[in-house]
């Protein structure tokens, strides 16, 4: 514990995925409203999420999801995922103290060293963009800095993991998607994909691709896990896949444990590299949590048990915050370079790809 703590006070712990605008969307208590839903983070919130267990868990910068459901496509994808931008913002901005907007690994660097918690936007589920690179751009311009390619349902350029398996990966335009995501420097997040699309998109992206939260298929067969295979071309794409503990995708017992969460950490690290995993935990997106990792406050113990089976300061680093930190700035550099190259995107779905089916999932 004394390690992981002197490595957690020198590198800034950045956790792929926590769903606490979600969360507060779908309070009981107050529905949409951040005031009311956790009345104060400063106390003890209903949720796996506060600013004290924060600081005891060590967190230096978080991935905010703004995750959408598949469903909200039917009620207007777009002004959904608007309204989930709008409440990670208002967190955000509630806490000025605690928390600040990240753009980029500067800010990052910036914010951590002030002492207070980089907060950045991922959006989670590429219909949000309703088959828009406009969309997509205009998403960018609001601070997120990653998007999920598909959530829980094949999409018209993207097949899923848990979707009907309808184009073999990516269409042309979702290739596009992939392209343009490059050109703005926001990375491509392959969680919920099937693996098909997995590869696809590594066969196209210029930039180091990341799963912000997923975990190995090779220690548990789900199909929200990353294939051994894919995971051998990590050292080529140079990407980074932040384990999850969400306790269905790191064991088949009922139970779930700390120890679970380490194994696929440790796994990850044996195929693809120790420079190619990271920390998404699902944190406030998950009604269970594997006994250890409780709620914020535990990702010592996690870092504790990783040196005890080993792990040196150098790795612990790597995985609690290095290797998204160069994820993010190599991405931004291919992202500087593609601007020098070629305008924004106007590619349409229908050009690409033909007129769009309305049969899929």
């Amino acid at each position: 514990m004394e390690m992981a703590r002197r490595v957690l006070s020198s590198t800034p712990l950045i956790d792929g995925h926590n769903d606490l605008p979600w969360a507060i969307r779908q309070s009981e208590a107050a529905p949409h409203d951040v005031e009311a839903a956790v009345h104060d983070l400063r106390g003890t919130t209903p949720f796996h999420t506060d600013i004290a267990r924060l600081r005891a868990g060590m967190v230096g910068a978080q991935f905010w999801s703004v995750y959408i459901p598949f469903s909200a496509t039917e009620e207007g994808a777009a002004m959904v995922q608007l309204e989930q931008i709008d409440i990670a913002h208002q967190i955000i901005e509630r806490y000025p103290d605690v928390f600040e907007l990240a753009l980029d690994v500067s800010d990052i660097q910036r914010i951590y060293g002030q002492g207070r918690i980089a907060s950045l936007l991922g959006m989670e589920g590429g219909h949000a963009i309703e088959n828009s690179l406009g969309a997509l751009r205009g998403f960018f311009e609001l601070g997120v800095r990653y998007m999920t390619l598909t959530h829980n349902g094949t999409l018209d350029w993207a097949d899923a993991a848990n979707g009907e398996p309808t184009h073999g990966g990516l269409t042309r335009f979702g290739q596009e998607v992939v392209r343009e995501m490059n050109r703005m420097g926001m990375l491509v997040d392959l969680s919920h994909t099937s693996p098909a699309t997995m590869n696809d998109a590594l066969d196209v992206s210029e930039a180091p691709v990341i799963w912000s939260h997923a975990s190995a298929r090779g220690v548990r067969d789900h199909p929200r896990n990353v294939p051994d295979q894919v995971l051998r071309r990590l050292s080529d794409n140079g990407g980074v896949v932040m384990v999850t503990f969400v306790p269905s995708f790191v064991s088949a017992r009922d139970e779930a444990t700390l120890a679970d969460v380490a194994d696929h950490i440790d796994h990850i690290a044996a195929i693809a590299g120790i420079e190619h995993v990271g920390i998404g935990s699902d944190f406030d997106g998950i009604s269970s949590t594997p006994v250890g990792l409780e709620d914020v406050s535990t990702y010592p113990a996690l870092f504790a048990e990783l040196s005890r089976r080993g792990w040196t300061e150098e790795d612990l680093r790597l995985l609690a915050g290095e290797n998204v930190l160069r994820v993010m700035g190599e991405a931004e550099a291919v992202a500087r370079r593609l601007q020098r190259e070629r305008p924004p995107s106007t590619a349409t779905i229908e050009g690409l790809d033909g007129p769009v089916s309305q049969d899929h999932e």
